[in-house]
């Protein structure tokens, strides 16, 4: 003869299984959360990274193409060439005219 309460106590220990899964699932979630932001910042860090490699391959493999010359002198050493004219902006006047 099975008894009537068996029943009722699967029922609470199925139910006490499930609210301590949601529990530790809602304690999680901001770990969760944290993973998610840290993987996003990794994987624009590493697109970043390949952008600059590519950059750095593309400037290796034209190292003797004077438009590479130039663009790196330009950017790295801050050379101009004859009869340029540079201008350098204060960035406090920008503020002050604006």
């Amino acid at each position: 003869m099975k008894l009537p309460r068996s029943g009722f106590i699967a029922k609470v220990i199925i139910f006490a299984l499930i609210a301590y899964a949601g529990t530790m699932l809602y304690m999680h979630r901001g770990r969760i959360e944290d993973a998610r932001r840290e993987l996003y910042d990794v994987r624009r860090l590493v697109a970043e990274k390949e952008l600059s490699n590519a950059e750095l391959e593309y400037e290796i493999e034209h190292h003797n193409d004077p438009d590479v010359i130039a663009s790196i002198a330009r950017s790295s050493l801050g050379l101009v060439l004859p009869g340029e004219i540079v201008l350098y902006i204060d960035s406090n006047e920008q503020a002050d005219t604006d």
